[in-house]
């Protein structure tokens, strides 16, 4: 019998109240690791460039397929840049993510930026005790995080993300108590040595969810994507509903329903937001989901179709191929195992 713990996946389908939160089920799925990794003190004036995320992820995350930076704003202030981009200006509780693992600058006054691995790389194995440069003037303390995740199943959060975004978390009361409790388990950490690894990685995670939920309240009304599409009440509660039951037979007819409005509203509004009908985006769903099965557990691809809502293993066999170019035993045997095959790489298409 398949362990169905290992997909996350719920049958339910009652409503909760008040609705369902979209980001919230896609979040279940997508099994973020987070840790902060880098306590800095920097004085005016500094410069430091750091490489993309794929460069950076063997001495973070080794075996990662995506890796998320992201630098925390403590005190002070400072710029942040992407070679080509546009400048922003940093103050207090200001988050600024790189989503795609772009190479970007911090810095605060003009100075030839320094390579972060070349000047750093010994400070990442003294875990978060403050690493100290700069020109001896103005001081900006940076906490620096990274998530990872599975790139397959993240591109539906990742896809509507620039390269580069800034969100204050310290401007409510919430935001004020994540701020402290970052500062106060680094200064722990880094200190005394008795903080928790565990606390300081949900407080990553948190940290990360957090930005990217307000950054979501932010968007401009006219915004499309997925990211919109989650906050909208209607199509946010319909995806809420195919991510928390994808194998449950839906029809526009059932979606249409369950958020209260008619089918024609419906689809339109679900195709204005995402640019395809419901069940298109939601065959692609269950196939992400299907692709992660098979590379994280060693369940037999008739049990998975039957887990992503395919009644037959035959037409979950064409479909798949049809999209990552081989059939899934051949998919999971290439991934998974590094074994070579001859009709196809088990990568995407697009």
């Amino acid at each position: 019998m398949l362990d169905r713990s290992v997909f996350l996946l719920k049958t339910s389908n009652s409503r909760e109240p008040g609705g369902m939160d979209a980001l919230s089920e896609v979040l279940k799925i997508v099994k973020l690791r987070g840790a902060l990794f880098f306590n800095a003190e920097f004085s005016a004036p500094w410069c430091v460039a750091s490489s993309r995320s794929s460069q950076l992820a063997p001495l973070l995350c080794p075996g990662a397929g995506q890796v998320i930076i992201y630098h925390y704003l403590a005190d002070g202030r400072a710029y942040a840049q992407m070679p080509g981009g546009g400048r922003r200006d940093l103050g207090p509780g200001d988050v600024v993510i790189f989503p795609h693992g772009d190479a970007h600058i911090l810095g605060n006054g003009v100075r030839k930026p320094v390579d972060s691995l070349t000047v750093f790389a010994s400070n990442l194995s003294n875990g978060l005790k403050a690493a100290r440069y700069g020109g001896g003037g103005e001081l900006t303390k940076f906490v620096c995080g990274y998530m990872a995740c599975d790139p397959n199943l993240s591109e539906v959060l990742l896809a509507g993300l620039p390269p580069m975004f800034v969100v204050n978390i310290a401007n409510d009361s919430a935001g004020q108590w994540l701020s402290n409790s970052i500062q106060f388990s680094v200064r722990e950490a880094g200190g005394s040595g008795t903080g928790s690894d565990v606390v300081v990685a949900k407080l990553s995670e948190v940290l990360f969810v957090e930005t990217l939920r307000r950054f979501i309240q932010d968007l401009p009304d006219h915004q499309k994507g997925w990211l919109a599409a989650a906050r909208d009440p209607v199509i946010g509660e319909a995806l809420a509903l195919l991510h928390k039951s994808p194998a449950r037979p839906w029809t526009i007819a059932d979606l249409s329903h369950e958020v209260g409005v008619s089918r024609t509203r419906f689809a339109e509004r679900f195709r204005h937001f995402l640019g395809e009908t419901p069940m298109a985006y939601l065959a692609g769903w269950r196939l992400k989901l299907a692709a992660e099965v098979l590379l994280s557990s060693n369940a037999n691809v008739g049990e998975i179709a039957a887990e992503v809502g395919y009644a037959s293993e035959a037409a979950f066999n064409r479909v798949f191929k049809r999209e990552f170019g081989c059939p899934p035993a051949q998919f999971r045997r290439s991934r998974k195992y590094g074994i070579r095959t001859d009709s196809g790489s088990g990568i995407p298409r697009k």
